[in-house]
């Protein structure tokens, strides 16, 4: 049987994840060409982004791993039986890793590339490229969110409805004695 507690504290794992994810695409850093004496150079602002875009990958990162310690990541532990539960939690377990790894990806690079300034003056006739974080990139990781959270809690239902299957009688093994 599936455990109600943890499907919570997953869900709730996933909604904080994905609160610091939509914060992070809100608050990027923008950037302004500001020039002193004959020379340009960029300034940026608050760079809150960065620590948002890493918290959300962190707790997103802990809800998988809660996941996957419980149901022992599908390989370890006693084999499931051949059943229909068993099939959607090995297509669900595949799924679920696939977008966590994109949502992490996301995340990760949105929040390297919004920490990356160009620190740098160049003169008035060729004024510094003021590089910033594209719009998207912390919001395509909200949206991979969601979809892992809800991959990875239809894979644990699945694989608790899987591993409380009850035994069959007949006898699925090659028998090595005499006839």
């Amino acid at each position: 049987m599936a455990s109600t507690v943890l499907i919570l504290v997953v869900f709730v794992l996933d909604l904080i994840a994905f609160a610091l994810a939509v914060a992070a695409e809100q608050r990027r850093s923008t950037a302004k060409l500001t020039t002193e004496g004959n020379s340009t150079y960029c300034v940026y602002d608050s760079d809150i982004a960065t620590s948002l875009g890493v918290g959300s990958l962190l707790v997103l990162l802990v809800s998988q791993l809660l996941i996957m310690v419980v149901s022992r990541c599908l390989c370890c532990g006693k084999a499931l039986r051949p059943s229909g539960p068993r099939a959607w939690a090995i297509i669900l377990f595949i799924t679920c890793w696939v977008l966590f790894f994109i949502a992490e990806v996301c995340l990760l690079a949105g929040s390297v590339r919004n920490a990356y300034h160009t620190k740098y003056r160049s003169y008035l006739n060729n004024p510094p490229s003021c590089s910033v974080l594209r719009k998207g990139v912390f919001g395509a990781g909200a949206a991979f969110i969601v979809f892992t959270g809800i991959a990875s809690e239809l894979y644990y239902v699945s694989y608790s409805k899987a591993n409380d299957q009850p035994l069959t009688g007949r006898d699925s093994g090659v028998r090595m004695g005499n006839l």
